[in-house]
Protein backbone atom coordinates (compact mmCIF):
# COMPACT_ATOMS: atom_id res chain seq x y z
CA UNK A 1 0.00 0.00 0.00
CA UNK A 2 1.14 3.51 -0.75
CA UNK A 3 0.36 4.64 2.80
CA UNK A 4 0.40 1.76 5.28
CA UNK A 5 -2.06 2.37 8.10
CA UNK A 6 0.48 1.22 10.68
CA UNK A 7 2.74 4.10 9.70
CA UNK A 8 0.07 6.79 9.75
CA UNK A 9 -0.45 9.08 12.71
CA UNK A 10 -3.16 11.67 13.25
CA UNK A 11 -1.61 12.81 16.52
CA UNK A 12 1.92 12.82 17.89
CA UNK A 13 3.94 14.68 20.49
CA UNK A 14 6.83 16.76 19.20
CA UNK A 15 9.42 16.37 21.95
CA UNK A 16 11.76 18.91 20.33
CA UNK A 17 9.11 21.64 20.36
CA UNK A 18 7.33 20.41 23.47
CA UNK A 19 3.95 20.56 21.74
CA UNK A 20 1.16 18.26 20.58
CA UNK A 21 0.72 17.95 16.82
CA UNK A 22 -2.58 16.92 15.26
CA UNK A 23 -3.96 16.76 11.74
CA UNK A 24 -6.81 19.25 11.41
CA UNK A 25 -9.55 16.96 10.13
CA UNK A 26 -11.87 19.85 9.33
CA UNK A 27 -9.54 20.75 6.44
CA UNK A 28 -9.53 17.32 4.82
CA UNK A 29 -9.71 16.11 2.10
CA UNK A 30 -8.46 19.25 0.35
CA UNK A 31 -5.72 20.27 2.77
CA UNK A 32 -3.66 18.17 5.17
CA UNK A 33 -2.85 20.79 7.77
CA UNK A 34 -1.06 20.14 11.05
CA UNK A 35 -2.11 22.04 14.16
CA UNK A 36 0.18 22.77 17.10
CA UNK A 37 -1.47 22.53 20.54
CA UNK A 38 0.31 24.04 23.52
CA UNK A 39 -2.43 24.65 26.09
CA UNK A 40 -5.39 22.97 27.71
CA UNK A 41 -7.73 25.44 26.02
CA UNK A 42 -6.33 24.59 22.59
CA UNK A 43 -6.70 20.85 23.22
CA UNK A 44 -10.29 21.30 24.40
CA UNK A 45 -11.15 23.46 21.38
CA UNK A 46 -9.66 20.90 19.00
CA UNK A 47 -12.03 18.28 20.44
CA UNK A 48 -15.13 20.49 20.49
CA UNK A 49 -14.60 21.79 16.96
CA UNK A 50 -13.85 18.26 15.70
CA UNK A 51 -10.41 19.13 14.46
CA UNK A 52 -9.71 15.81 16.15
CA UNK A 53 -12.55 13.28 16.28
CA UNK A 54 -13.13 9.57 16.59
CA UNK A 55 -13.75 8.07 20.01
CA UNK A 56 -10.24 6.68 20.67
CA UNK A 57 -8.50 9.81 19.38
CA UNK A 58 -10.66 12.09 21.52
CA UNK A 59 -9.52 10.24 24.63
CA UNK A 60 -5.87 10.39 23.62
CA UNK A 61 -6.08 14.10 22.83
CA UNK A 62 -7.66 14.72 26.23
CA UNK A 63 -4.84 12.81 27.94
CA UNK A 64 -2.26 15.06 26.31
CA UNK A 65 -4.47 18.03 27.19
CA UNK A 66 -4.08 17.07 30.85
CA UNK A 67 -0.32 17.15 30.40
CA UNK A 68 -0.45 20.58 28.75
CA UNK A 69 -2.48 21.85 31.69
CA UNK A 70 -0.16 20.38 34.32
CA UNK A 71 2.85 21.81 32.56
CA UNK A 72 1.40 25.26 33.16
CA UNK A 73 -0.06 24.54 36.61
CA UNK A 74 0.83 21.39 38.56
CA UNK A 75 -2.30 21.78 40.69
CA UNK A 76 -4.76 21.87 37.77
CA UNK A 77 -5.35 18.11 37.46
CA UNK A 78 -8.97 18.02 38.61
CA UNK A 79 -9.88 21.26 36.86
CA UNK A 80 -8.35 20.07 33.60
CA UNK A 81 -10.24 16.77 33.72
CA UNK A 82 -13.50 18.55 34.49
CA UNK A 83 -13.03 20.93 31.58
CA UNK A 84 -12.11 18.20 29.10
CA UNK A 85 -14.92 15.83 30.08
CA UNK A 86 -17.44 18.46 28.95
CA UNK A 87 -16.10 18.69 25.41
CA UNK A 88 -17.96 15.67 23.92
CA UNK A 89 -20.65 13.78 25.89
CA UNK A 90 -21.20 10.59 23.89
CA UNK A 91 -17.78 8.96 23.36
CA UNK A 92 -16.96 7.00 26.52
CA UNK A 93 -13.24 6.85 25.64
CA UNK A 94 -12.99 10.46 26.77
CA UNK A 95 -14.16 9.66 30.28
CA UNK A 96 -12.07 6.48 30.35
CA UNK A 97 -8.86 8.27 29.40
CA UNK A 98 -9.41 11.11 31.86
CA UNK A 99 -10.18 8.69 34.70
CA UNK A 100 -6.95 6.84 33.95
CA UNK A 101 -4.99 10.06 33.93
CA UNK A 102 -6.56 11.30 37.16
CA UNK A 103 -6.09 7.97 38.97
CA UNK A 104 -2.48 7.72 37.83
CA UNK A 105 -1.52 11.31 38.68
CA UNK A 106 -3.51 12.30 41.76
CA UNK A 107 -0.90 10.89 44.17
CA UNK A 108 2.14 12.04 42.18
CA UNK A 109 4.02 14.94 43.73
CA UNK A 110 3.23 18.26 42.07
CA UNK A 111 6.66 18.94 40.55
CA UNK A 112 6.62 15.50 38.88
CA UNK A 113 3.03 15.50 37.65
CA UNK A 114 3.62 16.98 34.22
CA UNK A 115 6.44 14.56 33.46
CA UNK A 116 4.34 11.57 34.52
CA UNK A 117 1.33 12.90 32.60
CA UNK A 118 3.30 13.06 29.36
CA UNK A 119 4.59 9.52 29.82
CA UNK A 120 1.11 8.19 30.54
CA UNK A 121 -0.50 10.05 27.62
CA UNK A 122 2.12 8.58 25.30
CA UNK A 123 1.40 5.16 26.80
CA UNK A 124 -2.31 5.55 26.01
CA UNK A 125 -1.43 6.44 22.42
CA UNK A 126 0.84 3.40 22.06
CA UNK A 127 -1.76 1.13 23.67
CA UNK A 128 -4.45 2.30 21.28
CA UNK A 129 -2.21 1.75 18.26
CA UNK A 130 -1.51 -1.82 19.38
CA UNK A 131 -5.18 -2.45 20.18
CA UNK A 132 -6.30 -1.29 16.75
CA UNK A 133 -3.73 -3.50 15.06
CA UNK A 134 -5.09 -6.46 17.03
CA UNK A 135 -8.66 -5.49 16.08
CA UNK A 136 -7.51 -5.62 12.47
CA UNK A 137 -6.08 -9.12 12.86
CA UNK A 138 -9.24 -10.49 14.47
CA UNK A 139 -11.42 -8.77 11.90
CA UNK A 140 -9.25 -10.10 9.08
CA UNK A 141 -10.09 -13.67 10.10
CA UNK A 142 -13.79 -12.88 9.75
CA UNK A 143 -13.29 -11.28 6.36
CA UNK A 144 -11.26 -14.26 5.15
CA UNK A 145 -14.08 -16.66 6.07
CA UNK A 146 -16.70 -14.47 4.39
CA UNK A 147 -14.56 -14.15 1.27
CA UNK A 148 -13.87 -17.90 1.09
CA UNK A 149 -17.59 -18.57 1.20
CA UNK A 150 -18.23 -16.06 -1.57
CA UNK A 151 -15.35 -17.36 -3.65
CA UNK A 152 -16.71 -20.90 -3.37
CA UNK A 153 -19.96 -19.67 -4.91
CA UNK A 154 -18.63 -17.25 -7.52
CA UNK A 155 -15.17 -18.59 -8.26
CA UNK A 156 -12.29 -16.53 -9.58
CA UNK A 157 -12.94 -12.84 -9.80
CA UNK A 158 -14.94 -12.64 -6.57
CA UNK A 159 -14.54 -9.40 -4.64
CA UNK A 160 -15.27 -8.84 -0.96
CA UNK A 161 -17.64 -5.87 -0.62
CA UNK A 162 -17.58 -4.06 2.73
CA UNK A 163 -19.97 -1.27 3.68
CA UNK A 164 -18.91 1.19 6.37
CA UNK A 165 -20.44 4.29 7.92
CA UNK A 166 -18.63 7.42 9.13
CA UNK A 167 -14.85 7.27 9.59
CA UNK A 168 -13.24 4.62 11.77
CA UNK A 169 -9.79 4.50 10.23
CA UNK A 170 -6.39 5.69 11.39
CA UNK A 171 -7.66 9.27 11.39
CA UNK A 172 -9.93 8.33 14.31
CA UNK A 173 -7.40 6.37 16.37
CA UNK A 174 -3.75 6.01 17.31
CA UNK A 175 -3.12 3.98 14.15
CA UNK A 176 -4.83 1.44 11.84
CA UNK A 177 -8.35 2.39 12.89
CA UNK A 178 -11.16 0.22 14.22
CA UNK A 179 -13.65 -0.66 11.48
CA UNK A 180 -11.08 0.01 8.76
CA UNK A 181 -8.29 -1.94 10.47
CA UNK A 182 -9.58 -5.30 9.12
CA UNK A 183 -9.81 -3.72 5.65
CA UNK A 184 -6.18 -2.56 5.77
CA UNK A 185 -5.11 -5.98 7.03
CA UNK A 186 -7.15 -7.63 4.26
CA UNK A 187 -5.40 -5.53 1.64
CA UNK A 188 -2.01 -6.52 3.04
CA UNK A 189 -3.10 -10.18 3.08
CA UNK A 190 -3.98 -10.02 -0.61
CA UNK A 191 -7.77 -10.18 -0.36
CA UNK A 192 -9.57 -8.39 -3.20
CA UNK A 193 -11.53 -5.95 -1.06
CA UNK A 194 -13.81 -3.10 -2.06
CA UNK A 195 -15.42 -0.62 0.34
CA UNK A 196 -18.77 1.13 -0.05
CA UNK A 197 -18.23 4.46 1.71
CA UNK A 198 -21.31 6.16 3.14
CA UNK A 199 -21.01 9.93 2.76
CA UNK A 200 -22.14 10.29 6.42
CA UNK A 201 -24.12 13.47 6.60
CA UNK A 202 -24.12 16.04 8.02
CA UNK A 203 -20.34 16.38 8.44
CA UNK A 204 -19.49 14.02 5.56
CA UNK A 205 -16.79 12.09 7.42
CA UNK A 206 -17.14 9.24 4.95
CA UNK A 207 -16.75 11.47 1.92
CA UNK A 208 -13.99 13.67 3.29
CA UNK A 209 -12.08 11.27 5.57
CA UNK A 210 -12.74 7.59 4.83
CA UNK A 211 -12.52 8.01 1.06
CA UNK A 212 -9.35 10.06 1.50
CA UNK A 213 -7.77 7.37 3.68
CA UNK A 214 -8.68 4.51 1.36
CA UNK A 215 -7.47 6.42 -1.68
CA UNK A 216 -4.08 7.01 -0.10
CA UNK A 217 -3.79 3.28 0.57
CA UNK A 218 -4.94 2.31 -2.93
CA UNK A 219 -7.91 0.34 -1.63
CA UNK A 220 -10.82 0.08 -4.06
CA UNK A 221 -13.76 2.10 -2.80
CA UNK A 222 -16.91 3.84 -3.98
CA UNK A 223 -18.59 6.80 -2.31
CA UNK A 224 -22.37 6.46 -1.97
CA UNK A 225 -25.11 8.59 -0.48
CA UNK A 226 -26.20 7.56 3.01
CA UNK A 227 -29.54 6.16 1.85
CA UNK A 228 -28.05 3.83 -0.76
CA UNK A 229 -26.98 1.11 1.67
CA UNK A 230 -30.29 -0.75 1.73
CA UNK A 231 -30.47 -0.79 -2.07
CA UNK A 232 -26.94 -2.18 -2.33
CA UNK A 233 -27.77 -4.92 0.16
CA UNK A 234 -30.98 -5.89 -1.64
CA UNK A 235 -28.99 -6.42 -4.83
CA UNK A 236 -26.29 -8.58 -3.27
CA UNK A 237 -23.61 -5.91 -3.46
CA UNK A 238 -22.65 -5.94 0.23
CA UNK A 239 -21.02 -8.94 1.93
CA UNK A 240 -20.46 -7.46 5.39
CA UNK A 241 -21.00 -4.21 7.29
CA UNK A 242 -18.19 -2.90 9.48
CA UNK A 243 -18.68 0.13 11.71
CA UNK A 244 -16.91 1.69 14.67
CA UNK A 245 -18.48 2.77 17.94
CA UNK A 246 -18.38 5.73 20.29
CA UNK A 247 -19.86 3.76 23.17
CA UNK A 248 -20.93 0.13 23.48
CA UNK A 249 -22.94 -1.09 26.46
CA UNK A 250 -22.49 -4.18 28.62
CA UNK A 251 -25.48 -5.69 26.83
CA UNK A 252 -24.01 -5.20 23.34
CA UNK A 253 -25.90 -2.08 22.21
CA UNK A 254 -23.70 -0.05 19.86
CA UNK A 255 -23.76 3.75 19.74
CA UNK A 256 -22.22 5.14 16.57
CA UNK A 257 -22.63 7.99 14.10
CA UNK A 258 -26.23 8.86 13.26
CA UNK A 259 -27.51 6.56 10.51
CA UNK A 260 -25.76 3.42 11.74
CA UNK A 261 -29.01 2.00 13.12
CA UNK A 262 -30.62 2.17 9.68
CA UNK A 263 -27.70 0.26 8.14
CA UNK A 264 -28.05 -2.43 10.80
CA UNK A 265 -31.77 -2.77 10.10
CA UNK A 266 -31.13 -3.17 6.38
CA UNK A 267 -28.35 -5.68 7.02
CA UNK A 268 -30.60 -7.72 9.32
CA UNK A 269 -33.40 -7.72 6.76
CA UNK A 270 -31.02 -8.96 4.04
CA UNK A 271 -29.12 -11.51 6.13
CA UNK A 272 -25.84 -9.62 5.97
CA UNK A 273 -23.42 -9.78 8.94
CA UNK A 274 -23.08 -6.52 10.84
CA UNK A 275 -20.01 -6.08 13.04
CA UNK A 276 -18.87 -3.24 15.29
CA UNK A 277 -15.11 -2.89 15.77
CA UNK A 278 -13.86 -1.13 18.89
CA UNK A 279 -11.19 -1.17 21.60
CA UNK A 280 -11.98 -2.09 25.19
CA UNK A 281 -11.88 1.60 26.09
CA UNK A 282 -15.11 2.07 24.10
CA UNK A 283 -17.11 -0.41 26.20
CA UNK A 284 -19.11 1.18 28.99
CA UNK A 285 -19.59 -1.72 31.40
CA UNK A 286 -21.70 0.49 33.67
CA UNK A 287 -24.35 0.98 30.98
CA UNK A 288 -26.85 -1.69 29.87
CA UNK A 289 -29.63 0.04 27.94
CA UNK A 290 -28.04 2.08 25.20
CA UNK A 291 -31.21 3.83 24.09
CA UNK A 292 -32.09 5.19 27.52
CA UNK A 293 -28.67 5.52 29.14
CA UNK A 294 -26.26 6.83 26.50
CA UNK A 295 -26.27 10.65 26.18
CA UNK A 296 -26.69 11.58 22.53
CA UNK A 297 -24.82 14.70 21.50
CA UNK A 298 -26.81 17.37 19.70
CA UNK A 299 -24.67 19.55 17.52
CA UNK A 300 -24.96 22.91 15.79
CA UNK A 301 -27.68 23.48 13.21
CA UNK A 302 -25.03 24.90 10.88
CA UNK A 303 -23.74 21.38 10.25
CA UNK A 304 -27.08 20.56 8.61
CA UNK A 305 -27.92 23.85 6.93
CA UNK A 306 -24.44 24.39 5.46
CA UNK A 307 -21.86 22.28 3.67
CA UNK A 308 -18.17 22.86 3.05
CA UNK A 309 -16.54 22.11 -0.27
CA UNK A 310 -14.14 23.33 -2.92
CA UNK A 311 -15.45 25.46 -5.77
CA UNK A 312 -14.38 25.35 -9.39
CA UNK A 313 -11.60 27.84 -8.68
CA UNK A 314 -10.19 25.61 -5.95
CA UNK A 315 -11.36 27.83 -3.09
CA UNK A 316 -12.77 26.08 -0.03
CA UNK A 317 -16.11 27.62 0.82
CA UNK A 318 -19.10 27.00 3.06
CA UNK A 319 -22.52 27.34 1.42
CA UNK A 320 -26.06 27.18 2.74
CA UNK A 321 -28.34 24.40 1.43
CA UNK A 322 -31.59 25.20 3.27
CA UNK A 323 -33.93 28.16 3.42
CA UNK A 324 -32.91 30.77 5.99
CA UNK A 325 -34.54 30.18 9.35
CA UNK A 326 -35.32 26.49 8.74
CA UNK A 327 -35.67 24.65 12.09
CA UNK A 328 -33.04 21.93 12.50
CA UNK A 329 -32.52 18.84 14.63
CA UNK A 330 -28.96 17.53 14.61
CA UNK A 331 -28.44 14.42 16.73
CA UNK A 332 -24.87 13.24 16.26
CA UNK A 333 -25.35 9.55 17.09
CA UNK A 334 -27.88 6.75 17.29
CA UNK A 335 -27.97 3.40 19.07
CA UNK A 336 -28.08 0.06 17.29
CA UNK A 337 -29.72 -2.56 19.57
CA UNK A 338 -27.60 -5.62 20.29
CA UNK A 339 -30.07 -7.90 18.51
CA UNK A 340 -28.98 -6.36 15.19
CA UNK A 341 -25.23 -6.74 15.85
CA UNK A 342 -23.59 -9.96 14.66
CA UNK A 343 -20.54 -9.49 16.86
CA UNK A 344 -18.15 -7.10 18.57
CA UNK A 345 -14.57 -7.10 17.25
CA UNK A 346 -12.05 -6.07 19.91
CA UNK A 347 -8.32 -6.39 20.51
CA UNK A 348 -9.06 -9.51 22.59
CA UNK A 349 -11.10 -11.24 19.92
CA UNK A 350 -14.64 -11.34 18.54
CA UNK A 351 -17.49 -11.56 21.05
CA UNK A 352 -21.25 -11.98 20.73
CA UNK A 353 -23.22 -8.77 21.20
CA UNK A 354 -24.98 -10.20 24.25
CA UNK A 355 -24.70 -9.67 28.01
CA UNK A 356 -22.87 -13.02 28.24
CA UNK A 357 -20.53 -12.05 25.40
CA UNK A 358 -19.64 -8.71 26.93
CA UNK A 359 -19.26 -10.36 30.33
CA UNK A 360 -16.70 -12.73 28.80
CA UNK A 361 -14.90 -9.76 27.30
CA UNK A 362 -14.85 -7.97 30.64
CA UNK A 363 -13.40 -11.04 32.35
CA UNK A 364 -10.49 -11.00 29.91
CA UNK A 365 -9.93 -7.27 30.25
CA UNK A 366 -6.79 -6.18 32.14
CA UNK A 367 -8.98 -3.68 33.97
CA UNK A 368 -11.05 -6.52 35.43
CA UNK A 369 -8.11 -7.87 37.45
CA UNK A 370 -7.07 -4.41 38.60
CA UNK A 371 -10.56 -3.41 39.67
CA UNK A 372 -10.63 -0.43 37.27
CA UNK A 373 -13.97 0.26 35.60
CA UNK A 374 -15.17 2.93 33.21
Amino acid sequence: MQAVAEQQRTLWFDYDQGSLKVIDQTQLPFQCSVLTLNTLAEAADAIVSMKVRGAPLIGITAAFGVYLSLRADANSLTLACEQLIKTRPTAVNLRWALMRMHTTLEHVAGPLRAQHALLHAQQLLDEDSAACSAIGEHGLKLLQVIFQQKQAQQGAGAVLNVLTHCNAGWLATGAWGTALAPVYKAKLAGLPVHVWVDETRPRNQGASLTAWELGRSQIAHTLVVDNAGGHLMQHGLVDVCLVGSDRTTASGDVCNKIGTYLKALAAHDNGIPFYAALPLSTVDFSSFDGISEIPIEERSADEVTHVQGRDREGVIRQVQVSAPGTPVSNFGFDVTPARLVTGIITELGVFPATPAGLSSLRALSPAASSGVDH
